[in-house]
């Protein structure tokens, strides 16, 4: 007889998930306070250094798919245990790096880790939530988006007094370990839970579409398009924030806020993460009221408006700390929306790996990473921050004027052929 899964259980799944991806998200975010560490040691240079970034989360996103894979024929369980062995791995390298091949390496496994456990946790999350994809999506991703607000500070400290080597290898090694930890308590659905369609105002999907007919699909790619342009400008903001506070003369400025003094980048980057944080749980629970399409359009113009207050008032400590920390607020929300939008599309049976194909945008969004660090050697910041404005603009018009009614389309079209394997996994 077939188990079934207690009422809790979904829950705790979630809080499993949430926390895993929280011990990867200093692989993403804290990364730009080592960045200039790096390059007063051996002189690289920032765009050699930022390549790293790039390297990571390419291999990061790109291999989802493939992890997805391992996932569905062999559950959560092994996949996030052996992303836990890698993470550790990566930074215990970064830690002894002495060249750039050895930096690179690092940046590999790193990647190879976080995709096993960011692929695999919101994967899972879809399918534990399939009534409320925005807010289990949104919540899971937060981990990663606010996981590294608490070590932020206790990195940048360790930096300053012990080096970065002793920061990576202290900080690799803990993370790494209760990845592995946390990896024996996940576990998938004992079976597929129905989504009750009456209780949704939002357009769902009656088939479950297989990664092979999802990448024949327009509406897919004009997904994965909108979620490149947005990410682009996201990445080369978390990557670049520590470099940009530095040449607006903010960095080191302490700033007096909610109590606490801090400096200006330190307190940037602690905000940012809470804001990014709050913001995958929130915009996921209005885009399962509002609708997925409005809450990007709402979204992307925010960011582009915060973008524009951090070009023109960024010089100001105060300033800079709040500009950025709307603009992750916002930024962070396509890691909720997106996998949701995918889900809602195309299914809950292959929702792991059809998130995960999706998710592979932003690893094409990294290769314009230390490409803003060349434009700003050249034109200045102001050329990248409007670049990242363009983007968003033009992204939250895509999404409300061509995607919105695109996918409408594409759902109410219920002739569109499907091979003869993939019917029993019909929803009712």
């Amino acid at each position: 007889m077939e188990r079934q899964d207690s009422p809790s259980a979904k829950w705790w799944q979630l809080a499993f998930g949430v926390l895993c991806m929280a011990m990867i998200a200093n692989l993403q975010y804290g990364w730009t306070l080592f960045v200039d560490p790096i390059d007063t040691k051996f002189h690289w240079g920032r765009a050699a250094i930022q390549f790293a970034f790039t390297i990571f989360v390419a291999t990061e996103t790109w291999l989802v798919p493939v992890e997805a894979w391992f996932v569905d024929r062999y559950g959560p369980r092994i996949v996030v245990c052996f992303g836990g062995i890698m993470i550790a791995l990566a930074w215990f390298l970064n830690a002894h790096a002495d060249s750039l091949f050895l930096l690179y390496a690092a940046a590999v496994i790193g990647g190879i880790g976080a995709g096993s456990v960011y692929g695999t946790c919101v994967g899972n999350a879809l399918k534990w939530f399939p009534h409320r994809r925005g807010l289990a999506a949104g919540a899971t991703a937060a981990g990663f988006g606010a996981g590294a607000a608490v070590t932020v500070v206790p990195i940048a400290k360790m930096i300053a007094t012990g080096g970065y080597q002793d920061a990576f290898l202290f900080f690799g090694l803990g993370q790494g370990a209760i990845v592995v930890l946390l990896s024996f308590f996940l576990r998938k659905p004992s079976q597929a839970v129905p989504v009750q369609r009456k209780t949704l105002r939002l357009p769902q999907a009656k088939v479950d579409r297989t990664p092979r007919e999802v990448v024949r699909t327009p509406v897919f790619w004009l997904m994965y398009v909108i979620f490149v342009m947005v990410a682009s400008g996201g990445l080369m903001a978390a990557a670049q924030i520590a470099p940009i506070a530095h040449d607006f003369k903010v960095a080191d400025v302490p700033v007096s806020l909610f109590g606490l003094q801090m400096a200006a980048l330190t307190f940037a980057i602690s905000l940012d993460r809470i804001f990014d944080g709050f913001g995958r749980p929130f915009f996921g629970f209005v885009s399962d009221n509002l609708g997925r399409e409005n809450t990007m359009f709402i979204a992307f113009s925010i960011a582009a408006l915060a973008i524009i207050t951090l070009l023109t008032y960024g010089t100001y400590p105060l300033v800079f700390v709040f500009a950025t920390a709307v603009y992750f607020g916002v930024f962070g929300e396509i890691y909720s929306l997106f996998p949701a939008t995918c889900g809602d599309t195309f299914g809950s049976k292959f929702a792991t790996t059809n998130a995960g194909l999706l998710y592979t945008a932003k690893g094409s969004a990294a290769f314009l990473v230390p490409i803003a660090s060349v434009i700003s050697a050249k034109y200045g910041w102001s050329a990248v921050f409007s670049i990242i404005i363009g983007l968003n603009v033009v992204a939250a018009i895509l999404a409300m004027f061509v995607l919105k009614p695109l996918r409408l389309r594409y759902l109410n079209d219920e002739t569109v052929p499907i091979p003869v394997a993939a019917r029993p996994a019909q929803a009712a």
